[in-house]
């Protein structure tokens, strides 16, 4: 077999290991050798096993991966290795819907009241303002050619999104603000049973997409010259790589908040690890290698008696990552 073939081995093992841990650790830890009598039993702890920790172990593992992928095609159609999967708004146009509700939605004369009120409101309100943050993004994606330029209106509507957000924070009381800030440190535990199927249904869409881009992402690192003259057409590539970016960080985000470090990180640590930038290789290795840092993230949160957010654990981990990345390439 090939050394690739070993390296996905080796991270598909790891992945079985990490779930495994992630399972077991918590404010109560619970022996791996436990872990089936007690799922098939009627004690307390079976029902947080089963109803907590089992959703947000396979929300560790598709966040950790669909921020990974995501932030591997913005790397490669911008061609800039800090480009990240919220580059083009999308965790801005989700933050500004969770502040809106939050936020405003408690005052008694907003039109926001109704979905306020409702259990899954933050969720909701995420998901609205990714996608239409998402639909500006792509029709400005089809009107214009350059990438420097679709870079720099994601990163204003970005911008203008976090202005809007920092107004609102002027009127808020200090619960419904707490409630905000609290969403934007990321949390894999509001996703249960209920949430799952709309996670992972956004997920798998954007990864459909992903798989059928493989060969033009390939044709796309020799440049936009280079993939015309293979007769990939480079408008549309274009679009379907920033209509799957932002389905794949939008749903991450909507259902988790956001993220940090993830999708800036991992795929420089794909890249390395196989020593290639072939997206046949480098896009399931990213998706592995993503989902195993959350996963380690994730129990490192569980460690002491108060859950850390997820965001904190992530920063830790893929900040120094991105310094080496700078100090390598001066």
């Amino acid at each position: 077999m090939k050394k690739s073939t070993y390296i996905f081995i080796a991270l598909s093992l790891l992945l079985l290991v990490l779930a495994l841990l992630d399972l077991c650790s918590g404010s109560v830890w619970i022996s791996p050798l436990r872990l089936s009598s007690i799922a098939n039993s009627q004690l307390p702890i079976a029902n947080i096993l089963l109803h907590l920790r089992l959703p947000k172990m396979i929300t560790a593992i598709l966040a950790g991966a669909s921020l990974s992928v995501a932030g591997l095609m913005m790397q490669t159609l911008f061609r800039n290795p800090l480009a990240g999967p919220y580059i083009l708004g999308v965790s801005s146009g989700a933050s500004l819907g969770v502040a809106l509700v939050t936020m405003l939605g408690t005052l008694a004369f907003s039109p926001l009241r109704l979905l306020a009120s409702s259990p899954n409101s933050l969720i909701a309100a995420a998901i609205i303002g990714s996608m239409l943050t998402m639909l500006l993004v792509m029709l400005i994606a089809r009107r214009i050619r350059s990438n420097v330029t679709l870079l720099i209106v994601g990163m204003m509507v970005g911008n203008i999104a976090g202005a809007l957000v920092n107004m609102i924070q002027n009127f808020a009381n200090p619960d419904s603000l707490k409630l905000f800030i609290v969403w934007t440190l990321g949390s894999l535990s509001g996703v249960g049973w209920n949430e799952l199927p709309t996670l992972a249904a956004g997920i798998v869409i954007a990864c459909v997409l992903v798989l059928l881009l493989i060969k033009p992402l390939n044709g796309l690192l020799l440049g936009e010259d280079y993939a015309r003259g293979l007769g990939i057409n480079v408008e549309r590539t274009r679009w379907m790589m920033v209509l799957a970016s932002c389905l794949l960080a939008g749903s991450v985000t909507a259902f988790c908040g956001p993220i940090a470090f993830i999708g800036v990180a991992v795929p420089h640590i794909a890249r390395g690890i196989f020593a290639t930038s072939n997206h046949r290789l480098t896009v399931p290795a990213s998706a592995l290698i993503g989902a195993n840092i959350l996963l380690v993230c994730d129990i490192f949160c569980n460690l002491g008696t108060y859950s850390l957010p997820i965001s904190t654990m992530s920063a830790l981990f893929g900040a120094p990552i991105i310094l080496w990345i700078v100090l390598k390439k001066k």
